[in-house]
């Protein structure tokens, strides 16, 4: 059996940043995915340099990149996950011209 996609979002903002998040429903736990859920949240500016990206990648586990940063992410639930997200979107946003939508 394949993961299931359980949710996908694309948001272009008006400076044509983009924000994506991509879930999906991994059929058994394991040792890579234990929560059985894969993800990628993503956010960009519009040439294509990433600002802000959480993923838990096999072998690498639970983890998110802030510019060129990587650090652990310590997992809780989706709902977290997505509030921590969105909150570092918008820091970035202020530090990167102050624009929010």
């Amino acid at each position: 059996m394949r993961a299931e996609l359980i949710y996908r979002e694309k948001y272009i903002y008006v400076d044509g940043s983009i924000r994506e998040m991509v879930l999906w429903k991994i059929p058994n736990r394991n040792e890579h995915f234990p929560e059985a859920l894969k993800y990628r949240l993503y956010y960009g500016l519009d040439d294509g340099t990433c600002v802000v990206r959480y993923d838990n990648e096999k072998g690498k586990g639970h983890h998110r990149h802030l510019g060129k940063r990587e650090e652990a992410y310590r997992f809780m639930d989706v709902e977290k996950l997505v509030a921590d997200f969105m909150a570092d979107i918008e820091i970035a946003r202020r530090i990167n011209d102050g624009k929010t939508d």
